[in-house]
Parts: structure tokens; C-alpha cells; sequence
């Protein structure tokens, strides 16, 4: 099945009102202009350098999505070229981007990556830290959260459903709190092997690589 194909799958199957991500990650660029083709327009990169250099040569109405963790001396580099960063997961990153994007008068849009399954393994911030991030994000000129995004633990669908409802929690909590600098817009999560879910559960940004690029 071409990557068309398999975009106009996952089309019928989205319900309106939750946006489709393509995560081009290592994937070539006649990869991302068939997926262009069949009208994606949001694709996401794990890698500062990798994506620069897409960006370079793929059409400037592309809207390109920082989904991987963000590393403070690399931020410099993307001001002004994504729009939007998944992984605020700390403090000492948020004053980064703060301070990058003040330089350029400019404003991040930025998604709180939760670590939803406290694993030492990957980023985001613990659930019971949210509080002090939001606080520090409340002080910025140049940062505005949109929303969260996790990446949950490996499981069955019982338990990719227990983490789902759990950040679907968090988001609601924080969508009825008025914050400075602080929407709740977008809840992303969920990936080619569990987005179904994911949107049972209230996400309205699923992240889609291997099942629209195939496997890396």
C-alpha cells in the first residue's frame, strides 16, 4: 500500500477534530512529499539537525512539529523555524527557550511532555512537578503552553487505557484552572499502535510514523 494510501486510511478513520501528525523521522524526503501530496501538512521530527535540514528542502507551508527530547544548547537553533515543541520537560529547558526566543522577539508554542509511566527512560515532567513548571511558565514573555503530550509505557489495552484516561485527567484539571501564558488545547498522545484508543480517551493529536511511513 503507498504512504497515499495509507494517509487516506487514516483519514476516514480520524474523527474531525483530531489532528494527524506524521512523524518523518529518518524518513527520506520523496517520503514526506508523497505524504505532502495527499495533503499532510504537520510532520514531526525527534532531531534538531534532521529536521533543519528537511526544512531546507520541502515546501515553507509545512508545519513542523519538535516531538523528541530537546537538548538546551540546540534550541537556538530551531527559534523561528517550528511550530510547536512536544518535550517542555523541565525548568532549566523552559528558561532556555525563554531566553532564545526573547532574543528574537518571538513566541514558543510549546506542549508540557508528562512522563505519565515514571519511567527512567524517557523525559517529562513527573505529574506531582506540573505545578512548579506551570508556575515558572507563568513568569515568561516568549512561551506559551498549548496543551501536554505523553508517551505511555508499553502495555496491553488495558493499561495503554489506564495512561490515556490518566493524562486525559490532567489535561482536564488543568483546562479548568486559568493560568498566564497557559492554554489547554492539544492533548497528544498516542501512536500507530494505540491511537484508536488514544482517541477513545480524548487525545486530539495522534503522532503517526511507522503506519503511514512504514517500519524504520
Amino acid at each position: 500500500m503507498s504512504i497515499k494510501d495509507k494517509i487516506k486510511g487514516y483519514l476516514d478513520e480520524i474523527p474531525e477534530g483530531v489532528k494527524l501528525l506524521a512523524v518523518s523521522k529518518t524518513k527520506p524526503i520523496s517520503d514526506i512529499l508523497e505524504a505532502y501530496d495527499a495533503g499532510i501538512r504537520d510532520f514531526g521530527e525527534n532531531k534538531v539537525q534532521e529536521l533543519l535540514s528537511k526544512k531546507d528542502e520541502l515546501p515553507n507551508d509545512i508545519r513542523w512539529h519538535l516531538i523528541g527530547k530537546l537538548q538546551t544548547n540546540k534550541v537556538k537553533y530551531i527559534v523561528g523555524k517550528v511550530c510547536l515543541i512536544h518535550s517542555l520537560s523541565s525548568i532549566r529547558l523552559l528558561n532556555k527557550i525563554e531566553c532564545e526566543y526573547e532574543k528574537n522577539n518571538l513566541v514558543a508554542n510549546v506542549l508540557i511532555q508528562i512522563n505519565i509511566g515514571r519511567e527512567e527512560s524517557k523525559s517529562g515532567v513527573l505529574e506531582e512537578d506540573i505545578e512548579k513548571l506551570i508556575l515558572a511558565v507563568e513568569k515568561c514573555n516568549h512561551v506559551k503552553v498549548k496543551g501536554i503530550m505523553v508517551i505511555i509505557p508499553k502495555g496491553d489495552e488495558v493499561s495503554n487505557r489506564y495512561y490515556f484516561n490518566k493524562s486525559k485527567h490532567i489535561y482536564d484539571d488543568l483546562s479548568k484552572k486559568s493560568y498566564k501564558n497557559i492554554q489547554m488545547e492539544i492533548l497528544s498522545m498516542g501512536m500507530t499502535s494505540d491511537f484508536k484508543i488514544a482517541i477513545q480517551e480524548g487525545s486530539n493529536l495522534v503522532r503517526i510514523g511507522s503506519g503511514i511511513f512504514g517500519k524504520r
